[in-house]
């Protein structure tokens, strides 16, 4: 496989409801996060593209299901952001409802990206994301956003101690440090991901 597979990803099509999902098949890693916790600056730093995801300077903007395909049935998936308060709340209630089907019963997702702005992880709706995947068994790896305005210290204590937490949480679930202004992280993020895609049974 090519070192970074990710490059290949385009945009595919867009669901508002489960029933506009794509058909099932293959293996899918969905992102998912707060709407302010650097979720599309992510996706477009493992992509090494700039505008794969969109980049709102309005938090909660992304309200689509987006997919992007990678090619032989694999695809990656960019969740609505959660969270945010300036939200509707009957919009905050049906992406709820989506996301909790969507983990929960999507057959093709194999795993779940998180994203957390590493100054402030593991906020309550993270946590209930992850207790909606953890029964499922699916593969969960955080990825710790902005890490490069943390001191090595901070960064160091922040990432100890999400994993403390995901041992409760999700035993077997990952984490590290990531940075998509400095660049830090990727190939790390990169290799888990495609992992993910390679351990899931491909479903035609």
């Amino acid at each position: 496989m090519e070192s970074n597979p990710f490059r290949r990803a385009r945009f595919m099509l867009s669901a508002h409801d489960l029933p506009d999902l794509p058909p099932e098949g293959g293996a899918e890693v969905a992102f998912a996060g707060r709407s302010n916790a650097g979720k599309s600056s992510a996706l477009n730093a493992l992509a090494d593209h700039n505008r794969l995801a969109f980049v709102s300077k309005t938090p909660g903007r992304t309200q689509l299901i987006n997919f992007f395909d990678l090619g032989d049935g694999r695809k990656l998936v960019d969740l609505p952001g959660y969270g945010y308060a300036a939200v509707p709340a009957a919009i905050k209630a049906h992406w709820q409802g989506v996301l909790a089907a969507y983990v929960g019963q999507r057959a093709s997702l194999c795993g779940v990206v998180l994203i957390m702005d590493a100054r402030h992880p593991l906020k309550p709706l993270d946590v209930q994301l992850i207790g909606w995947l953890a029964p499922t068994g699916r593969a969960l790896h955080c990825l710790l956003t902005k890490a490069d305005k943390l001191t090595r210290a901070d960064q160091n204590a922040a990432l100890s101690g999400v994993r403390r937490e995901l041992k409760k949480l999700h035993p077997g679930a990952t984490a590290q440090l990531f940075s998509s202004t400095a660049k830090t992280g990727r190939e790390e993020a990169v290799s888990m991901i495609a992992a993910m895609m390679d351990r899931h049974p491909q479903k035609t």
